[in-house]
């Protein structure tokens, strides 16, 4: 199946690892122009390297964090000005870290808004320009299926990733009629650097192994495992490609049938 990807120029934040870099990975080898952001330089220098020795495609990497306001209209300004134009925006970023409510002070929670909401926030905003201009213009935000199904020990994720699945559903009705779609995926447990912090954590609290907290956690889903970085980059480029050309405002659960909910 044709995407229509090809020749389309996107920016993926937070991908020199896990998600984003997967998701990053599969637009360059639909034949997008991808642009990939991370705080870390050197990771960011060798995952774009990599991406683009892998795929051909044209890879810039733009180090910056996104929770800094000017940055992350920075980030999009040079990758517009390096593509001559913005088809396709991922905004993406790192978790909050695990902990129970009475754990987290207020610079916690601020720091936790500036990370999982107005980092999408800021990166959409800067974009839309760009995006006004695009015949095949797509928006995704990266979530948790813990605005579903709050997970235990997160309550900093569970709480402010629910605010950007309002926002993404509230730009899908405000901007559909200038042609700019919005969707967000919704992962569970998927095999990455982060859920490996986060099973570390797990396992120093209950006193087990990593192994053991992986194991566990894969029982509850139905296919017995987690998922792979990879099966959710396959449905968020598809999601972001014009072969999804009449989907948006969608809330796609990537997740192995672990959200137990019928809604």
């Amino acid at each position: 199946m044709d995407l229509g990807l090809s020749g389309k120029k996107a920016l993926v934040a937070g991908a020199s690892r896990g998600l984003g870099y997967a998701t990053a990975l599969v637009l360059a080898r639909e034949g997008c122009r991808v642009a990939i952001n991370s705080r870390n330089p050197a990771s960011l220098e060798e995952s774009a390297s990599r991406i683009a020795s892998e795929t051909g495609s044209q890879v810039i990497p733009l180090a910056g964090d996104v929770t800094v306001a000017s940055v992350a209209e920075s980030l999009v300004h040079q990758a517009a000005q390096a593509f001559g134009g913005l088809d396709l925006l991922v905004t993406n970023s790192g978790g909050p870290p695990a902990g129970k409510f009475e754990s987290f002070d207020d610079g916690m929670w601020q720091k936790a808004y500036e990370l999982n909401l107005l980092s999408h926030v800021r990166l959409v905003r800067a974009a839309l320009p760009y995006l006004r201009q695009s015949t095949a213009a797509s928006v995704l935000t990266i979530t948790s299926y813990s605005v579903k199904q709050p997970i235990p020990n997160l309550v900093l994720s569970n709480s402010i990733r629910a605010a950007t699945v309002g926002l993404t559903k509230s730009l899908a009705l405000e901007l559909g009629s200038e042609g700019i779609r919005f969707n967000s995926i919704l992962p569970a447990w998927t095999e990455t650097e982060r859920v490996y912090e986060l099973m570390e954590h797990r396992a120093k609290v209950n006193e087990t192994s990593v192994q053991e907290e992986f194991a566990r956690q894969a029982k509850d889903s139905p296919l017995r495992r987690m998922g792979r970085a990879d099966e959710f980059a396959n449905a968020a480029v598809f999601l972001l490609s014009p072969a999804a050309s009449y989907i948006t405002g969608v809330m796609l659960t990537v997740d192995g049938g672990m959200y137990k909910g019928t809604l």
